[in-house]
């Protein structure tokens, strides 16, 4: 059992020295000017070239966020008490000013009417005050009358004149509590008025869709307590974060086209809103707000979204496949094809804008071919082969 053990050892070490035998001398064949080889160093690697290209090219970013509501306004009474009634529902249109809930008021009703009618005592009383001015007014006029003839004597009009006096008083008095009865009625109603809650906002558009609901008829709240929320929905915000590589390359007014999974195939218009002036610490982002129309309400708070923006681009570029550029010695370049397209030449080049597979150039280069394929084999003057073509060796 020993021997048949070492027997196969031996074999699968011959088939393994075999076998890497046979690669080292398809590796030979392959390199050009290999040690050993004298008669193929000059023999001519197999590529694949393509043509460089001069047009318009985009630097796209895709970025994924999610839908917010532009605005919202939380409807809440100011007072507390029972809901009597909801005016709208879950997903209901509402419009600006519209009643939306109504509280009982029953007691701020009778509130209301006892107000009124401290008032109108209020303004009876002032009404007798003035009288009794007027009253006390005459009795000095005829005390002045009698003093004229020698009738009455002055202590009769100084008494006169004080009784007048005290009218006046009482009728500034009585005055200020009309006004004071007047202020209280005022904010009875106020506060009667506070039992029907109204949808009332600034800006934005004159409708807005009822997103919650809190509370049901029949519940007792109390001040300030939400009853609904209700949102605008066009236009719409799309939210996303971006980090410094393309921070810069942003700026309010630019375009954007959104897609989401609920609408397969289908792309929204947007631009940018508003640009955080701050990156958040925790991660280094920055928020994008973008603002999308929505009129049909299609789009909702709460999905997700891919956001696609053209953040440059150039008219006039000199471009080349993705797959041209290689990396020697920590310089970028490419093996441009000679024109008889026999041999290759080595050019480093700065590179610009990435779009997908295509590649713009910012360094010049002349029109021609570059290789795609088989640069790992290649050096500065190497000759190749075209794929395709017919074998050619270059001298």
């Amino acid at each position: 059992m020993r021997t048949k053990s070492v027997i196969t050892l031996f074999v699968v070490l011959g088939v393994a020295g075999l076998l890497a035998w046979l690669v080292y001398e398809r590796l030979q064949e392959l390199t050009p000017g290999t040690a050993g080889n004298g008669d193929k160093k000059h023999q001519p690697v197999p590529v694949e070239v393509a043509a460089i290209e001069r047009g318009s090219i985009e630097l796209r970013r895709s970025f994924t966020g999610a839908l917010e509501t532009r605005s919202a306004l939380v409807a809440a009474p100011k007072i507390s008490g029972r809901v009597e009634r909801l005016a709208v529902d879950l997903a209901d249109t509402v419009t600006r000013g519209q009643l939306v809930a109504e509280l009982d008021n029953g007691e701020y009703v009778q509130t209301v009417a006892q107000t009124q009618a401290d008032l109108e005592v209020a303004r009876a009383n002032l009404a007798e005050a003035q009288s009794l001015l007027k009253i006390a007014a005459r009795e000095l006029e005829r005390i002045d009358r009698l003093r004229q003839r020698g009738v009455s004597s002055e202590s009769e009009r100084d008494s006169a004149k004080a009784d007048q006096l005290a009218k006046q008083a009482h009728v500034q008095v009585t005055r200020a509590q009309v006004s004071r009865a007047e202020a209280v009625l005022e904010a009875a109603r106020i506060r009667l008025g506070y039992t029907q809650v109204m949808a009332d906002w600034r800006g934005g558009s004159d409708r807005r869709v009822v997103a919650e609901r809190y509370v049901d008829e029949g519940e007792t709240v109390s001040a300030n307590a939400p009853l609904l929320r209700i949102v605008e929905l066009d236009p719409i915000t799309a939210v996303f974060f971006v980090t410094e590589r393309d921070y810069a390359l942003l700026s309010p007014g630019q375009s954007a086209r959104l897609a989401t999974d609920a609408y397969p195939g289908e792309g929204f218009s947007g631009h940018i809103a508003r640009i955080a002036p701050v990156f958040q610490e925790s991660t280094r982002q920055a928020r994008i707000e973008l603002e999308v129309a929505n009129p049909q309400l299609r789009l909702k708070p709460g999905m997700f979204v891919r956001a696609t923006l053209v953040l440059d681009q150039t008219a006039q570029a000199l471009i080349v496949p993705e797959p041209a550029l290689v990396t020697r010695d920590g310089h970028t370049g490419v093996f441009l094809v000679d024109s008889s397209g026999g041999s290759v030449a080595w050019r480093t080049v700065e590179v610009g804008i990435r779009d997908s597979a295509r590649i713009q150039i910012r360094s010049e280069l002349p029109n021609g071919r570059v290789v795609i394929l088989g640069q790992q084999l290649l050096d500065d003057g190497s000759p190749i082969r075209i794929a395709g073509s017919p074998e050619t060796v270059s001298p």
